[in-house]
């Protein structure tokens, strides 16, 4: 299966250790829905950027957990029997092999944890 989103995902790391990474500017130049953005490389794990609006579809990770933590806006991550709700200053932990869909009625900017090696647009229920 390929479907085609439209999302603009940069999975290349964008900031080196030790180098100031700048969120507001980044956020102040987006103009996209959906955007995302590898930060950095924190060992086997990267940090990315998340600037969205409205949503993105059902999928799983098989073999890795996701942490979602919310800067500005609204972040709802709708789970099979319930949906987070997760607003400034709050971060949740999607455990692997759980079937979600995150959603956000207003922009958001999330900061997300997760292995370098994850795609993000996951397995999808078929």
């Amino acid at each position: 299966m390929s479907k085609k989103y439209d999302y603009n995902q940069q999975m290349d790391i964008k900031y080196d250790h030790q180098e100031v990474i700048d969120v507001p500017a980044i956020v102040e130049a987006c103009n996209e829905k959906w955007f995302n953005q590898t930060l950095t490389k924190i060992n086997d794990s990267v940090a990315r950027l998340g600037i969205v609006e409205g949503e993105y579809h059902w999928h799983k990770h098989e073999n890795e957990d996701e942490f979602f933590f919310v800067l500005t806006g609204q972040l709802l991550i709708d789970l099979e029997d319930k949906t987070i709700e997760l607003n400034p200053n709050q971060g949740a932990t999607i455990s692997k092999g759980v079937m979600h869909r995150t959603r956000a009625p207003k922009k958001t900017v999330m900061l997300m944890v997760e292995t370098a090696g994850i795609d993000p647009i996951g397995t999808e229920n078929e």
